[in-house]
């Protein structure tokens, strides 16, 4: 238990207004309001916020619990099953794909490791010139960055890197490859290296600690562990929600369903559930857009041992990143990529790494001198990178389809030879790609040749993600996209879309904060649509 104090703790004594599965009065079985937005986490929080200081009733619905300080032990035992998405062993139709996302309120901002880039530029024009995005420029966007920078204390990391990350800076510097340090959303950090279990001091700016308290404060309304099963849909508009109680790993709690009636919906559940909510409600799809286009920056990872101490799990999570085999190709050529370096801790190592047995058991054994590199592929900007599909299973729930075609898994391949190439310069004694089929390299001339006839399929290539973008894509037509450039839905009148699903392309970076500052934009534009109000984040 954390000894800090706990800002949710002094809210509910205050009395927020929150319900949960575990309440001794049931919830009521219908509501009314003015927006209900649906998931607390980036897109969510920021609506939540904005219009609640515009003087709307809102009720915001999430599907996890509302956890806080006190209950972030720095366990992983203790923080997937509660705070992840299947306990943090969500993944792609086939297996072939892991992915991290939040369940929880704050949703990934909560779990998140607070890396916090601005659209890049490259990004934006593609999306100018593709997608009828024409209002999205840098310096449209600017301003709205701006205040959410403000608001959530994102500003250059000055403490040095720890080892991990500075193994990436050494080895890139070694072979003229330029390497940036990343800007963090914390405030009193104490530089503790767990912020994927929760943030047991409150250091980290999440939805958790910033914006949905604010709305709280504003009279909002919280339903927690309480799933949106669909949008009941009457002519153009959504008439009412129906919301579930949900145990802690997402079953039916056995409790009555609650009605929410409100004027306006905010779907910001994240991408795959948001497109999943969608699909289940049967809205309209007229052109078959809506969780096509679903995007992961699939993610490849490459190992090293070092002769001396990494722990990995030590300090700040990755603070030092480069763009160098993103900024030097066409952004609709070869697949490119960032390179980061990850936080490592033992869950998420073991079942990441390849191998079993005695073979696992010797890398494990390695731990404290494992370093490791991420390379996160931009996905979505060429006609062989379509994305994934969101589809729904018999009992409703999502699974996202995506192909890890050749054009994939090239990107893939020369990732892993450029990290391998970078942690030797860094001074590795031994790399492994995180592979099936690779071996410890022992230099850089035999990891570049056994690197080169890998087979780069499926399963046997390990691939991870943290970033789910697209699903309900906007653009300048209905023909395009499934929402309009203000987040509004093209078919029906009184839903919006606020969260990473509605990216027509993944971002090349990771997203939080292009999702709070264009979720700035639109909510605000959304609370003067309804309430006749200017409004700005606190």
């Amino acid at each position: 238990m954390s000894a800090f104090p706990d800002p949710i703790a002094a809210g509910l004594a205050r009395g927020w207004k929150v319900r949960d599965t575990g309440a001794s009065t049931p919830p009521p079985t219908r509501i009314e309001c003015d927006v209900a937005i649906v998931g607390s986490g980036a897109g969510g929080g920021i609506t939540a916020e904005i219009l609640a200081e515009a003087g709307l009733a809102v009720v915001i619905v999430e599907e996890g619990p509302l956890r806080s300080s006190r209950d972030f032990d720095m366990r992983e035992a203790t923080a997937y099953p509660a705070l992840y998405q299947e306990s943090a062993a969500r993944k792609t139709r086939d297996k072939a794909i892991t992915i991290l996302q939040g369940r929880c309120v704050g949703g990934s901002t909560t779990v998140n490791w607070t890396s916090s880039f601005r659209t890049p530029a490259r990004t934006l024009e593609h999306w100018r010139t593709r997608h009828g995005l024409d209002g999205f420029t840098p310096e449209a966007l600017a301003p709205w960055f701006e205040r959410v920078e403000q608001r959530l204390s994102i500003a250059p990391w000055a403490v040095p890197p720890n080892e991990n990350n500075d193994v990436l800076r050494r080895g890139a510097a070694a072979l003229g490859i330029p390497t940036a340090a990343i800007r963090r959303n914390v405030s009193n950090c104490f530089n503790l290296g767990y912020c994927g279990m929760g943030c047991p001091t409150n250091a980290k700016q999440s939805m958790l600690v910033t914006t949905i308290p604010a709305a709280l404060e504003r009279g909002a309304t919280l339903f927690v562990q309480t799933r949106v099963e669909s949008l009941q849909l009457q002519g153009d508009r959504i008439e009412s929600l129906r919301c579930l109680p949900v145990a802690l790993d997402g079953s039916a709690a056995g409790a009555p369903a609650t009605s929410v009636r409100a004027r306006h919906v905010v779907v910001a559940g994240g991408a795959i559930n948001s497109p999943a909510l969608m699909l289940r409600s049967k809205l309209p799809d007229p052109h078959g857009l809506l969780g096509r286009r679903t995007f992961l920056h699939p993610v490849v990872i490459s190992a090293a041992l070092f002769d001396e101490a990494v722990e990995g799990w030590k300090g700040a999570p990755q603070t030092v990143y480069s763009d160098h085999f993103l900024e030097t190709q066409p952004i609709d050529g070869d697949i490119g990529y960032k390179l980061e370096a990850p936080p490592i801790h033992p869950v998420i190592f073991a079942s990441t790494l390849p191998g079993y047995g005695r073979e696992q058991s010797d890398l494990l054994a390695q731990f404290p001198k494992t370093h490791a590199l991420l390379a996160l592929m931009r996905d979505g900007f060429h006609e062989q990178s379509p994305g994934g599909r969101v589809m729904l299973r018999d009992d409703g729930s999502p699974v996202l389809d995506y192909p890890l075609n050749d054009f994939v898994m090239d990107g893939a391949r020369r990732a892993f030879l450029s990290m391998a190439e970078i942690q030797f310069a860094a001074g590795a004694k031994v790399v492994q790609p995180v592979h099936e089929m690779a071996q410890r390299y022992t230099s850089w001339a035999q990891a570049r040749e056994a690197i080169a006839a890998l087979p780069m399929k499926p399963l046997l290539t390990r691939v991870v993600s943290a970033h789910v973008m697209g699903g309900c894509g906007m653009a300048g037509d209905e023909r395009r996209g499934v929402v309009r450039p203000d987040g509004s839905h093209w078919q029906v009148a009184n839903l919006s879309v606020h969260d990473g699903s509605i990216f027509p392309t993944s971002i090349g970076a990771n997203p939080q904060l292009s999702i709070y500052g264009i979720v700035n934009r639109l909510a605000t534009g959304l609370a003067k649509r309804l309430a006749g109000r200017d409004v700005a984040l606190a």
